[in-house]
């Protein structure tokens, strides 16, 4: 623990420092591959997987039954609609849930009592309920409304907040990064995009807004007190705030995913709780990806987006120069001291 709180000390201070600013090629180029997985990889596999809440269709749910068997859940909606395709899951202890396109009352009927005779339960055990797809294009909508909403909003309330659109601009860009290869996971990976889903991208995006403006506050405060003497490049004081928040940023980050992790497992595979497991997924991804993103995207961004103002070009031509007279009179010196000690 000594040691870690040494290294943290030692990063606050700039006694060690990672180049981050300097490298943003490298920190770029791995986002720009992240985002071409994210982008290609459900174009490649066929779409993303939406939850019957956006797509409509019918569900069934059967409870305190003796068997888990989801084969028997498969056969008897196929024998009661050949051209059904059913998505059966394990709901809790007891409980399975079968989900099919959109129903007519007929076979929605007799679905009920063939899964009633499969797992010798009575019809009362045996519920249904179905979503329409006008309902569907609602939810979707309200999705979409949210998250541009959520977007416009943290922009403007940014940009009043740090006086600068470019800190809001480079956060943006952050946010669309943590969006974009969340989404993509799902689309890869085949899980359902489902409401809890879509609540889980917009929290994610509010933890990164938050690591992103701890950071933000940081560089801000660098900056600021960079007098006319600073030896520091705009870019050498914004690398310093991400190397003073380092340590922050990763053990908010540890201790984040950790219970949302076992929300996961628990709700996957304990409760078979499939709200849990969609909201803890999109958590999970997202934080990892946030944390990513605030350090080696948002930061290094802001710096690229500000190094050609004439004012910051001015600053960092003339601390380049006191660095450089800095070197030069301690070189002077040293030559001066060894020379001194050279015997006559």
């Amino acid at each position: 623990m000594a040691s870690f709180n040494q290294f943290g000390n030692d990063l606050h201070t700039g006694k060690l420092s990672y180049n981050i600013v300097g490298r943003r090629k490298v920190w770029y180029s791995v986002a720009a591959v992240m985002i071409l997985i994210a982008i290609l990889g459900p174009v490649l596999r066929g779409g993303f997987t939406f939850g019957i809440e956006f797509t409509g269709g019918s569900e069934f749910v059967l409870s305190e039954i003796s068997t888990k068997d989801q084969d028997a859940a498969s056969t008897a909606v196929t024998e009661v609609v050949p051209e059904a395709v059913p998505k059966v899951s394990v709901v809790g202890s007891d409980s399975i849930r079968v989900q099919t396109d959109q129903l007519s009352d007929t076979e929605s009927r007799e679905v009920r009592a063939a899964l009633a005779t499969a797992y010798s339960v009575d019809a009362a055990q045996v519920t249904s309920s179905f979503i329409g797809p006008s309902w569907g294009q609602d939810i979707t909508g309200s999705a979409i409304r949210a998250l541009l909403t959520f977007l416009v909003l943290a922009g403007a309330v940014m940009a009043l907040y740090f006086r600068t659109w470019k800190m809001a601009a480079a956060a943006m860009v952050a946010l669309l990064h943590d969006l974009v290869i969340t989404a993509g996971f799902y689309g890869i990976t085949g899980f359902e995009i489902t409401p809890a889903a879509v609540i889980g991208f917009l929290t994610i995006l509010g933890y990164s807004l938050y690591d992103t403006v701890v950071v933000f506050d940081k560089i801000r405060e660098n900056t600021t007190e960079d007098g006319p003497e600073s030896r520091r490049t705009f870019a050498d004081s914004v690398n310093l705030a991400v190397n003073q928040t380092l340590v922050r940023s990763i053990n908010t980050s540890i201790v984040a995913v950790l219970p949302v992790a076992s929300i996961l497992v628990i709700g996957a595979f304990v409760l078979g709780a499939g709200t849990l497991q969609d909201i803890s997924l999109a958590l999970l991804i997202g934080m990892i990806v946030g944390t990513y993103s605030t350090i080696f995207i948002a930061a290094p961004l802001y710096a690229q987006l500000r190094e050609n103002e004439p004012e910051i070009r001015k600053r960092d031509k003339k601390a380049l120069a006191l660095r450089a007279k800095a070197t030069a009179t301690s070189s002077v010196a040293g030559t001066d001291a060894a020379r001194a000690d050279v015997p006559a």
